[in-house]
């Protein structure tokens, strides 16, 4: 088999960026000279931490304060984005909230608003920048979704439905994109000491979850991004369509 040409060092969005799984992922990116553009909510954070990159990695970084669940700001930051980073031909979609209400507790409001930063923001990004995808050899879209998409948890239902849901949409976006040279796959986390854990899950059942893991202990953020940095390289070059659980082998025994 013919060698592949290496693709060009093109940019890459990261969302929810300012921290957690994000932020590794940027710095993992960044490590091998890629651009690397922060979208997050948090925007001190966000430029903060891609100047740290800039200072570390000697790559284009930008920061940018955004919700990614608004079309029209996703849509204006496309430009800006595309200008720092030089060319834009990778999305990493890591933002995500969590919210605990099982059904017979629900809020509406809450569960579209989970939907709306897990899920549908992920397509609207893919929309926005998906000329330059096309346009770009290489180019590749990483979704993070969790081993919650099998699973399941009761008190997360719109969580868990999100994550699936981004598997089903990681599907079809590869069907979609493949004949441009596209490739779109997904990471499943388990259970990953990020601060969005700490924030949302008391002491006692994050012991509890560190122990489902063969290897007794939670995985970390870093262990993720090293995942998404190999879907996002070359040498994923025949890889689409599908995903890559990352969980200390907790589905592997059952999530028991």
């Amino acid at each position: 088999m013919p060698e592949l040409e290496p693709a060009p060092a093109t940019g890459v969005i990261v969302t929810g960026a300012a921290s957690g799984i994000g932020l590794a992922v940027a710095h993992a990116l960044a490590e091998v000279g890629r651009p690397v553009a922060l979208w997050d909510l948090a925007g001190a954070s966000a430029r903060a931490a891609a100047a740290a990159i800039t200072d570390n990695y000697g790559v284009a970084a930008m920061g940018l304060g955004l919700d990614v669940t608004d079309t029209a700001a996703v849509e204006a930051a496309v430009d800006p984005t595309r200008s720092a980073l030089g060319s834009i031909g990778g999305l990493v979609h890591a933002a995500g909230i969590v919210r605990a209400e099982p059904v017979g507790y629900l809020d509406a409001e809450k569960w579209d608003a989970v939907l709306d930063v897990n899920l549908r923001a992920h397509a609207l990004i893919t929309q926005a920048v998906l000329t330059d995808l096309q346009t770009n050899p290489g180019s590749a879209i990483v979704g993070i979704s969790s081993i919650e998409a099998f699973i399941g948890q009761a008190f997360i239902p719109a969580y868990c439905s999100s994550k699936a849901g981004l598997l089903g949409l990681t599907r079809a976006l590869a069907h979609q994109l493949g004949g441009s040279g596209v490739r779109v796959n997904a990471i499943c986390p388990g259970f990953i000491d990020t601060p969005m854990m700490r924030g949302n899950v008391p002491e006692e059942v994050i012991a509890q979850q560190a122990a489902r893991s063969v290897f007794a202990r939670l995985g970390a953020a870093e262990e993720v991004a090293r995942a998404v940095r190999f879907l996002m390289s070359d040498e994923a070059s025949f890889i689409t369509g599908t995903h890559l659980t990352v969980d200390g082998g907790v589905t592997a025994t059952g999530g028991q």
